[in-house]
């Protein structure tokens, strides 16, 4: 899930999805700069990693460690061999809140970059908090023909509200108005609405009828329902009984006697991974479905109290063998949620590519984070797959029936 501020899958890192976890879930206010304020051109104070193809990862600034952003530093002088950039990405890699989401996309993006067998330059451009303008200038300005980022949604609105001039751009997290977006913006986001329109489809296909939606009362879950409900009432089917998820003895006892009284043929939990296994128990046998995108980082108690559970969930995790996937290096990371980020960075990279050198009419790959194909909209939209909870393991669904 992709990132946002104001609703993030991802607290301390924990974009850490969404993001969209991701990854933003996931993974906090709007900060739109006042519409006279003009980025600079010269001397951003956005740091500049360089990244050729086939050569060795650049090393981050210890000097400018993300937890700790220096703001009175002096400003990086702009790069001489501008102009020779193919791909920039700007990452909010000075962000305390978002570091380690973004080193994580950074991270994939390099390393697909790396693995391409092409000699494509790319450039990272760091920012914190509140100079995303200052780095999106400096990439504009290195002579990128295209520009990956920004991560967090606010940064996205901040972006397309000073209608910059800018070359072909993919935001890697998700505007609320598809309408709003300028014309050479692309996007690709790890978002649960996504998942939850495939949950749809899925039950649509197992023919359920009385569909069950337990939800907590959060931004993130009530745009998860939206999506879902959105997908399920285009195939005309009636309208699904949605419970409040409160976690007291009371609320429970009464989404018990609720579900009791209406048994559904299927049901999804649009909450988090705590929650679901409080919710599920009284599902008793009927299906449940979820978003792997809202779980930041189960334990392994959790996942066997989830014991079969369907999510949809990125290949990435689901199938790791995957032909696909051969050439790519792996990494590892205390949470998936910092896995699906790094996958995101793999597919950035290669929509990056696509948007550079071939023709847009018609694009379709089997990505990291899913099947993903390009949509009215200018929308990179992302399928990811559905896997099944055993014994505290994911195991691709339909294989394991």
């Amino acid at each position: 899930m992709a990132a946002n501020r104001t609703s993030s899958t991802f607290p301390a890192g924990a974009l850490l999805l969404a993001v969209a976890l991701l990854l933003a879930a996931a993974f906090s206010a709007a900060q739109t700069p006042p519409a006279s304020s003009a980025p600079a051109v010269a001397a951003p104070q956005a740091t500049a990693v360089a990244q050729d193809t086939g050569a060795t990862p650049a090393t981050p600034d210890k000097s400018a460690a993300p937890d700790t952003p220096d703001k009175a530093a002096t400003p990086a002088a702009p790069d001489k061999a501008a102009g020779d950039v193919d791909i920039a990405i700007v990452l909010p890699l000075e962000s305390p809140q978002y570091a380690r989401a973004a080193e994580a996309v950074r991270a994939g993006f390099l390393a697909a970059a790396e693995s391409s067998g092409t000699r494509v330059k790319v450039r990272a451009f760091a920012h914190g908090d509140d100079d995303v303008l200052l780095a999106f200038e400096a990439a504009r300005t290195s002579g990128a023909k295209i520009i990956v980022g920004p991560l967090v949604r606010d940064d996205v609105r901040t972006v397309v509200s000073m209608s910059l001039e800018m070359p072909t751009t993919l935001a890697l997290n998700q505007l609320d108005d598809v309408n709003a977006v300028p014309p050479n913006l692309y996007t690709l986001a790890l978002s649960v609405d996504g998942d939850a329109r495939l949950i749809a489809r899925r039950m649509r296909t197992d023919a359920a009828q009385n569909i069950a939606v337990v939800n907590a009362d959060s931004p993130l879950m009530k745009r998860m329902v939206g999506a879902f409900d959105a997908e399920w009432s285009l195939g005309g089917g009636s309208a699904p009984s949605v419970y409040s998820f409160v976690a007291t003895p009371e609320a429970l006892s009464a989404l018990r006697r609720q579900l009791v009284r209406k048994p559904p043929d299927a049901a999804m939990l649009a909450v988090d991974g705590v929650s679901a296994t409080q919710a599920k128990p009284y599902l008793g046998t009927t299906r449940a479905y979820a978003s792997g995108l809202v779980f930041e980082r189960a334990t392994a108690a959790v996942m066997r109290d989830l014991d079969g559970l369907i999510v949809v969930e990125i290949p990435w995790l689901v199938t790791p063998q995957a032909p696909q996937f051969a050439n790519l290096p792996r990494k590892e990371f205390p949470s998936d949620a910092l896995t699906r980020l790094y996958a995101l960075g793999l597919d950035a990279f290669r929509a990056a590519q696509v948007l550079r050198d071939t023709s847009t009419e018609r694009v379709t790959f089997e990505g990291a984070t899913g099947k993903v194909t390009l949509v009215e909209g200018r929308q990179f939209q992302r399928e990811g797959v559905f896997a099944v909870l055993r014994a505290g393991q994911l195991a691709p669904l339909d294989s394991a029936r």
